[in-house]
C-alpha cells in the first residue's frame, strides 16, 4: 500500500527553483534600491557620496554616483512617491512569482510566464534605445525563462482537472473496498 508521502516528488534544485532564486534576487535588489533611495534624502550622506566620487575621477563609481545623485536631486516629491510605489509593486510581484515557483505551483508558472513575456517588449525597446551588454543579457535571460516556462507548462503539465476524480471512480468500481480504505487513510492534506 502506498501513501501520499510515498508518491510526493522529492524537492530538488531544478530549473523552476533556479528561476525562483532569480526572481527572489530581483526582490532583494529592488528592496536595496528602495532603501538606498530613502537614504539619499539624507543631505549628509549625499555630500559624503559626492566627496567620495570626486576622489575617484577616473573610476566607474564616479560616473555612477554622480549620475545617481543628479537623477535623485532633480525629482519632485510626486515622482519620488511614484518611483517608490513602482519599486515596491515590482518587488511584491517578483516575490509572489519566486515563492510560487519555489513551491512548484502551476499558477506561478503561468504568472511568471505572462508577466515576464509582457515586459520583454519594454526591455527590447530599452536595449534598442541604449544598447549595452547588461541589457542584452536581461533580454536574452527573460526570453529564455519565458521559452522554458511555456515548454514546461505545455509538456510537463499536470493532468486536466477532474481526471483524478474519474480515475478514483473507475478504481472504486473495480474494488468495492477502496472507498472505505481511503476514508481510513484520510485526505492526505
Amino acid at each position: 500500500m502506498t501513501t501520499a508521502d510515498d508518491q510526493a516528488p522529492r524537492p530538488r534544485l531544478g530549473m523552476l527553483r533556479l528561476i525562483a532564486l532569480y526572481k527572489l534576487l530581483k526582490v532583494l535588489l529592488l528592496l536595496l534600491a528602495a532603501y538606498g533611495e530613502l537614504r539619499l534624502h539624507d543631505a549628509a550622506l549625499s555630500a559624503k557620496l559626492a566627496t567620495w566620487a570626486q576622489g575617484r575621477p577616473l573610476g566607474l563609481e564616479h560616473a555612477v554616483v554622480t549620475r545617481a545623485l543628479t537623477l535623485f536631486s532633480g525629482l519632485s516629491e510626486t515622482q519620488i512617491h511614484v518611483m517608490r510605489i513602482a519599486t515596491f509593486t515590482y518587488a511584491a510581484v517578483f516575490a509572489i512569482e519566486g515563492i510560487g515557483l519555489w513551491m512548484q505551483k502551476r499558477w506561478a508558472e503561468w504568472l511568471t510566464c505572462i508577466i515576464t513575456a509582457s515586459l520583454i517588449p519594454l526591455e527590447v525597446w530599452e536595449f534598442a534605445y541604449r544598447p549595452n551588454l547588461g541589457k542584452a543579457a536581461v533580454v536574452i535571460g527573460n526570453a529564455a525563462i519565458v521559452a522554458y516556462l511555456v515548454w514546461h507548462v505545455r509538456t510537463k503539465g499536470r493532468s486536466a482537472p477532474g481526471a483524478g476524480a474519474v480515475a478514483t471512480v473507475a478504481s472504486d468500481a473495480a474494488d468495492p473496498k477502496a472507498p472505505a480504505e481511503r476514508g481510513r487513510r484520510g485526505s492526505g492534506l
